[in-house]
């Protein structure tokens, strides 16, 4: 996600003050705590087998519903969104996103899966895993940016730079920080070989990243001494999304199995924040669609199918009909379309989100209303 460019503070309860910071990161801490407790009653690996058993079906309701919601928000109207009226650039991005990222994608699929190589759907998840964090810290960033403008709180050019080499620089000391001289490696299956980091990438990227927390740290103050004002609650969801989630995520061995969880929520709130200020606006003259809620409703209902289908359905299926026994053994494994959709899915859903939540995109306007 992004930032816009004008929003007009919003006065809210402390109520809603309150939901709002939990479900965009602040009840990170608190679930830290709470894991802390559990690990120290039940011991480690019962408390890890009961955490990953809750986490694991909690995706179907929390995860998986947040990839689906982003094909409902890019494909709602897409025709409109490349008209004519709609910008030159805004159309090439919905246009290399919508359609040649998925056919690239499901291509280089394809040929894995007809040719049996693991190396190849391997890269792919590789290229999965090293987009995450930057999927991660740009929707911290959303975070800050539209939280702060909900509240009347601005970002200068120059602080929203310091803000984002923060975020880039994070991602990057966060993919670096765990030396792989390339090792074996298996995911859904799929059996393949990591890429190798070269020694010398943990220093400079540990260097760049101290660097951008003092930039951010001297940007902050001088804001604070300018407007003797700072977006606290938006603040802190954005430094635990780089901090916690990201740059430190596997500190604690319990709380990495919820991260995903709680960015799925964070993900969701915003979709929600966007879809209800739309159909408010659209409920009343002259369109006199139906309420709120129940286009809200009906959004949650299709979410969580299509994240079924994508998920579980369809790849369940292409594995039931097309894997056999024998081929079960190979470093494909036995569930290679479900690696291979996982892997298209999510990077898919990485490359529409960087379209949809972009600060010049006239639809995501109703954030700040």
């Amino acid at each position: 996600m992004s930032a816009f460019a004008v929003a007009k503070p919003n006065a809210v309860s402390l109520q809603h003050w309150l939901f709002e910071f939990l479900l965009t990161g602040g009840s990170t801490p608190l679930l830290a705590g709470l894991l802390f407790c559990l690990r120290e009653t039940l011991g480690l690996d019962s408390a890890e087998l009961a955490v990953g058993f809750l986490m694991f079906h909690a995706a179907h309701v929390i995860n998986d519903p947040h990839f689906s919601v982003t094909y409902l928000l890019f494909y709602r109207n897409v025709r409109d969104r490349l008209g004519n009226k709609a910008p030159k650039w805004q159309r090439f991005r919905y246009v290399f996103a919508g359609y040649v990222v998925p056919t690239v994608l499901c291509a280089w699929a394809a040929s894995a899966l007809l040719t049996g190589s693991a190396k190849s759907l391997g890269w792919m998840i590789q290229g999965m895993f090293f987009l995450v964090g930057w999927h991660y810290v740009k929707q911290g960033f959303g975070v800050l940016s539209v939280l702060s403008l909900r509240r009347g709180v601005h970002f200068t050019l120059f602080e929203r730079r310091a803000v984002l080499s923060h975020c880039i620089l994070g991602w990057l000391y966060a993919r670096a920080r765990n030396f792989d001289p390339g090792r074996e490696s298996e995911e859904k299956g799929v059996v393949y070989t990591s890429f190798a980091h070269p020694t010398w990438l943990y220093g400079l990227t540990l260097a760049g990243f101290a660097l951008s927390t003092c930039w951010l740290l001297l940007v902050l103050g001088r804001k604070w001494k300018r407007e003797q004002r700072l977006p606290w609650a938006p603040l802190t969801g954005f430094l635990i999304t780089v901090w916690v989630w990201v740059v430190f995520s596997n500190v604690d061995p319990l709380l990495i199995y919820v991260i995903p969880a709680l960015h799925s929520l964070q993900y969701l709130y915003f979709v929600y924040l966007l879809r209800s200020n739309q159909a408010r606006e659209e409920h009343g003259a002259p369109l006199f669609r139906s309420s709120p809620k129940e286009r809200l409703f009906r959004l949650a209902l299709l979410a969580l199918g299509l994240g079924w289908l994508l998920f579980h359905g369809l790849p369940g299926l292409l594995d039931a009909a097309l894997v056999t026994k024998n081929d079960a053994q190979l470093p494909l494994g036995a569930t290679p379309y479900f690696a291979a959709l996982f892997t298209i899915v999510n990077l898919h859903h990485y490359f529409m989100d960087s379209v949809i939540w972009r600060r010049d995109n006239p639809e995501t306007r109703y954030l700040t209303l």
